[in-house]
């Protein structure tokens, strides 16, 4: 909520400092770049706390150790799972592994060398 807060603040400063240069007559690309410029300081240097409390959260959810989040779909699949494993406790579920990959098919005898050379001839 943190970071959606300070992106709210953030455009309710841009936006205003857009309307107002585009409305005194400058070009829609400085004003633009300018509105940018202005409310990326306004906000550094009077909505710190904002700043580093939306910082936190975004530190918070992307750290190694964050808590998953899980749609409603992977739930009732590992609802599945577990119920699965329970009722049958012989049964393992290890969707971590990787499966074998198919043999690769054996090599046919080639009496050509891949550059198309007769191997008798060499």
């Amino acid at each position: 909520m943190a970071f959606f807060k300070y992106f709210l603040i953030r455009a309710g400063v841009f936006v205003p400092l857009l309307v107002l240069f585009l409305l005194l007559g400058m070009a829609p690309i400085l004003a633009g770049i300018f509105a940018v410029l202005i409310a990326f300081c306004v906000s550094y240097l009077f909505f710190r706390p904002q700043r580093e409390a939306a910082a936190e959260q975004l530190r918070n959810r992307f750290s190694a150790n964050a808590k998953p989040i899980r749609s409603a779909t992977e739930l009732l699949d590992a609802d599945a799972e577990d119920t699965m494993t329970d009722a049958h406790p012989d049964v393992t579920v290890d969707a971590d592994r990787r499966r074998n990959p198919p043999a690769a098919p054996a090599a046919k005898s080639n009496p050509m060398m891949p550059d198309g050379i007769p191997r008798e001839f060499l």
